[in-house]
């Protein structure tokens, strides 16, 4: 260390040191830089924990319950980021349009677009329906585009006027157009295809105006509900749910079965199988079969789905009703030729019969051929009636009316039951919700077996569903057997399967076939997003393979930095001991050479 000498002669020489430079300041100097590098390192590690706790699993369930409550508001046609799309229900009674729309896809190839259902201002859904059906314009085929202006204009009104080019429209008819000669069908697409272009900007092409088959339709309404069950997420294989994941985190999937007034369809997920089946039943299964993949690529087998669908007409709850009706009144009228009597020829000797409550009366006309019915209130019976109905073969492998059905791994399945599945559950007998096959047939017979005077009385007093009508309780006994014996004697169902889940709504809203159809229909959508974000992370890599984003070479650096610093300040503080404890003894020596000189100058 460098010193300066100070010499004072009058009255006496004194000398001490001052250094050049203290090694404070220097330490404040580097105490300062350790403190900025410890906040930086803290604010990085801060950032990456966040970005860890991103990836970690989240609650799946909480998620899909915020998702809900979300798809509940109203959409926000202000946000460029949201795509839409059109899709039109033209069905036997009326059409109706749908509104949907989504954000941009994550970027993961294996995720679906977050398809939801469009709502207004209000918070309601974004829907129109006009009467008739678009098969009414079979013998004026130059009419159709005219019919569906209103729809298109609704939908226009609602949809962000920029994004009209870019929103895809897809015409899709069912069963009304089906019924029509094809000559008939293609002239309405084709006015369709040639009109609506000239007056509305929607993306739409010859290929999106079609009619579909009841196959397809099927398939759309099974792709709508797993959706909306969320048993497409393929990305979380440590759910809470895991007795439900399959290999490689794949969910499984569920069934439906879904029985109207006419008509009774099943559509369910079939696995992959190796076995070789007889040259009748693999034909069957091409026809009632059918594979497809929901994945944005061809290459990715994630969502490749291989589902059974088949559709049942004239095994609908109404539809069934009237088929008793005829088989009862023919074999009573046979019954009477042949053995001379008059059972249900008047209303004092009514044909008994036990799919009706007891007590109940009614009248079964054919033509000229009339038949006075008075219910027996026997539900055991009524199902054994039932049964020739079901028009079921000898062979183990078919179900209703002979048709194939693929096998079944119940103890390893769960199904959905929609209309007159929840009708017959929940209206009358308040039982909706989870299936219980005991449960349900001992309150089905003890609701056959009550009098229709009590029955009325409870219904006059509120006691049932406010969805219940005259017109339920008097043929909740037959479609209840119906139900029972489609779903056990028909399907082959267990009459102890605890799997089924009966309902209305899902997630307290109806889901519709057009959901899945534009899901379908929107698959390769995400490979425009996919690309750009190719581009974008083309031009990025260099930068994640740079010193600076490398974050974990990062943290090093910092460390050796700190450690340098560390090093230096107890360096410093080593030599500034030192050369303490080497000054104070010559400072000492000076101080006694002055003293005595001070003390002979003073002296008298």
């Amino acid at each position: 260390m460098a010193r300066i000498s100070f010499s004072y002669l009058c009255p006496a020489s004194w000398y001490f040191t001052v250094p050049t430079a203290s090694p404070f300041p220097r330490q404040r100097v580097a105490f300062l830089g350790l403190f900025f590098i410890s906040c930086l390192l803290l604010l990085m590690l801060i950032m990456d924990f966040r970005h860890w706790g991103a990836a970690l699993p989240r609650d799946r369930n909480y998620e899909r319950y915020l998702a809900r409550v979300g798809e509940l508001e109203a959409t926000d046609t202000e946000d460029p980021n949201l795509n839409y799309g059109l899709v039109v229900d033209c069905g036997s009674s009326g059409s109706r349009i749908f509104v949907y729309f989504w954000p941009r896809h994550n970027g993961n190839p294996h995720d679906l677009l977050d398809i939801k259902q469009m709502r207004d201002r209000s918070s309601q859904p974004v829907v129109k329906k006009i009467k008739p059906g678009i098969s009414a314009m079979a013998d004026t085929p130059e009419h159709a585009s005219d019919y569906l202006r209103p729809l298109l204009s609704f939908a226009a009104a609602h949809v962000p006027v920029k994004k009209h080019k870019e929103t895809p429209l897809y015409i899709l008819c069912t069963a009304g157009m089906r019924l029509l000669p094809e000559r008939k069908q293609l002239a309405i697409l084709a006015d369709l295809v040639k009109d609506l272009p000239l007056e509305f900007d929607f993306l739409f092409s010859q290929s999106q105006a079609e009619v579909i088959s009841g196959k397809q339709e099927g398939v759309y309404a099974w792709i709508g509900i797993n959706f909306v069950l969320g048993r497409f997420d393929h990305e979380d294989e440590s759910d809470a749910e895991a007795p439900q994941e399959l290999a490689m985190g794949r969910r499984r999937t569920v069934g439906i079965l879904d029985m109207g007034g006419a008509s009774l369809q099943i559509a369910y997920e079939v696995p992959t199988s190796t076995s070789v089946l007889p040259p009748k039943q693999e034909e069957a299964a091409k026809v009632l079969l059918a594979e497809f993949n929901l994945g944005c690529d061809v290459q990715h087998t994630e969502h490749v789905y291989r589902v059974y669908v088949t559709t049942f007409l004239g095994f609908g709850g109404n539809f069934a009703r009237q088929r008793y009706e005829d088989l009862v009144l023919n074999e009573t009228l046979n019954k009477n030729r042949l053995l001379g009597q008059k059972t249900g020829l008047s209303p004092d000797n009514p044909f008994l019969d036990p799919c009706l409550p007891v007590g109940l009366t009614d009248l079964v006309a054919r033509d000229s051929q009339v038949l006075h019915v008075r219910g027996q209130g026997d539900w055991v019976a009524c199902g054994a009636l039932l049964r020739p109905l079901l028009a079921r073969s000898n062979t183990s492998w078919a179900s209703l009316n002979g048709i194939y059905q693929s096998p079944i791994d119940f103890n390893n399945s769960e199904f959905y039951g929609f209309s007159e599945f929840f009708y017959c559950t929940e209206d009358v007998l308040r039982i909706g919700g989870r299936y219980n096959g005991p449960t349900f047939a001992k309150a089905a017979q003890d609701y056959c077996g009550m009098a229709w005077s009590v029955l009325t009385q409870r219904f006059k007093n509120g006691l049932f569903s406010s969805h219940a009508d005259e017109h339920r309780l008097k043929y909740q006994c037959f479609k209840s057997a119906w139900m029972y014996q489609v779903l056990h004697e028909g399907f082959h169902f267990p009459y102890d399967y605890s799997h089924l889940q009966t309902a209305q709504l899902v997630y307290d809203r109806e889901v519709q076939w057009t959901l899945g159809a534009i899901l379908y229909k929107t698959r390769f959508l995400p490979l425009r997003d996919l690309r750009q974000e190719g581009i974008r992370q083309a031009h990025s890599n260099w930068l994640r393979l740079s010193f600076v984003y490398n974050h974990y070479l990062f943290f090093a650096c910092i460390l050796v930095v700190l450690l340098a610093i560390i090093l230096y300040l107890l360096r410093l503080r080593r030599i500034h001991h030192r050369q303490t404890r080497a000054s104070a003894p010559l400072d000492l020596l000076w101080i006694e050479e002055v003293v005595p000189m001070i003390r002979v100058q003073v002296g008298p």
